[in-house]
């Protein structure tokens, strides 16, 4: 007999209610096995504190410890700090702190279509971020002469502008806006380098290729003028020069959400400013390193171990 749509229905219906009511995984910090400090309250905005977590690393480690500042991916528009206890980052964050580093992960504002954070509230939260970690550098126990910034994807955006924009640029809390910090060396991995140059998102060279992007820097009564300047002020390549601090990026070569073209042009413009820039390009790797017909060489352990070691080798 065949099954009534009725009762198909009602079938679809209960799966639905079963899947609504299933309980939410709520996010949680990394656990090392070391000391933390969660929720420390940054800045706050209106009503809503920002925060970030802190990961030591083990009693007894050397202090003031060099720091790393994590600032998460999500383009932009999702993920949050919990992001730093992921599969994909727990093993290099646990592998940090075992180092001495300590690892702090960073909450910021996350932009949405109808709300009017853009991506420069992002930058402006992460270096707050840091702002107020070198303001209160004693209390925290942080080196600010060791203090570098990693990221992933929209993070690792936000990582390159941290590690090249100046330290007074976009200034956001007003009690943190005289700061002074400096950035040793930065990581990013999947991050984009440059939102005037469109064609480096085009990853096939696609006729009908439309920016996604660009909501998120610009508003659409902008004026032309005011676009480019925004554009421009969001592009890490802007802030470039000879003096920069290092900079490590690593990007998949089959990624289509931040192609590797942008760590090729970011090194292309690094060698014509001699400024210190290398690239790692994983092959058959896409965006968050997934696999894309054959394995990805090197492999994630190896390319956590790179990452580890960049850190360790700029250490001052």
């Amino acid at each position: 007999m065949k099954t009534s749509f009725v009762t198909i229905l009602t079938l679809i219906a209960c799966l639905a209610t079963a899947l609504a009511e299933r309980p939410k995984r709520t996010p949680k910090p990394l656990e090392t096995g070391f000391p933390r400090k969660l929720d420390v309250v940054y800045k706050t905005l209106g009503k809503r504190e920002l925060k970030f977590d802190m990961y030591y690393p083990a009693e007894g480690a050397a202090k003031p410890c060099p720091v790393i500042v994590y600032t998460h991916g999500g383009g932009w528009a999702a993920g949050s700090r919990y992001g730093a206890s992921s599969g994909g980052f727990a093993p290099l964050f646990k592998d940090l702190t075992s180092r001495g580093f300590c690892v702090v992960s960073v909450e910021y504002r996350l932009y949405s279509k109808e709300g009017t954070v853009r991506m420069r509230d992002c930058v402006i939260d992460s270096k707050d971020a840091i702002r107020y970690l070198v303001r209160n550098r004693e209390e925290y126990e942080i080196d600010p002469e060791n203090l570098f910034v990693f990221g992933d994807s929209a993070g690792g955006q936000i990582a390159q502008m941290l590690t090249l924009s100046p330290p007074t640029s976009l200034p956001g809390d007003a009690d943190l806006a005289e700061v002074d910090y400096q950035v040793r060396a930065g990581l990013s991995w999947y991050g984009p380098c440059d939102f005037e140059k469109e064609s480096l998102f085009n990853h096939n060279d696609r006729h009908d290729f439309r920016d996604r992007f660009g909501p998120r820097i610009v508003n659409a009564d902008d004026s032309p003028e005011e676009k480019l300047r925004l554009y421009r002020e969001m592009s890490p390549i802007t802030y470039l020069k000879k003096g920069s601090p290092a900079l490590f990026m690593i990007q998949g070569d089959r990624d289509t959400t931040i192609p590797v073209k942008h760590a090729y042009y970011m090194e292309e413009r690094a060698k014509e400013l001699d400024a210190p820039v290398t690239i790692l390009i994983i092959k058959n790797a896409g965006h968050n390193w997934r696999k894309v017909d054959a394995d990805i060489s090197p492999t994630r352990n190896e390319l956590v171990a790179a990452s580890a070691q960049f850190f360790v080798d700029q250490l001052k």
